[in-house]
């Protein structure tokens, strides 16, 4: 997996492609809930963070994670915030999701992260 530097996390942003991070899961008794975020530069230049969980649906031959289940089907979309700035929006998810500021990958390369994850 390579994961981008603050640089391309930047450059993508700024051209309008998203970044995401795998963020792990939480292991209830019956199920397993996936984490994950995406940053977006919306239309009027500002920046969301949007957070999903799902549950695990998946297995090696059916890794469309976004496909899966929503935990909150009433958030389709993630729970949304939305920021002036890049680092402001890099802020809020370390602060706020734990995310990792050295973890960040292109947009749709989260199957890879969750094929990596069901393989343990």
């Amino acid at each position: 997996m390579r994961y981008l530097n603050e640089d391309e996390i930047q450059s993508r942003l700024r051209l309008g492609k998203s970044v995401e991070q795998w963020l792990g899961d939480v292991q209830e008794e019956d199920y397993t809930i996936l984490k994950w975020l995406s940053i977006n530069m919306e239309k009027d230049e500002s920046f969301s963070v949007a957070y999903f969980e799902s549950f695990n649906e998946g297995n090696e031959d059916f890794l469309d994670i976004y496909s899966f289940s929503l935990v909150d089907p009433d958030e389709p979309f993630g729970v949304i915030h939305v920021f002036n700035s890049i680092a402001d929006a890099l802020s809020f998810a370390e602060v706020t999701y734990k995310a990792s500021p050295n973890k960040y990958i292109s947009a749709g390369v989260i199957q890879e992260e969750y094929r990596d994850y069901i393989s343990r």
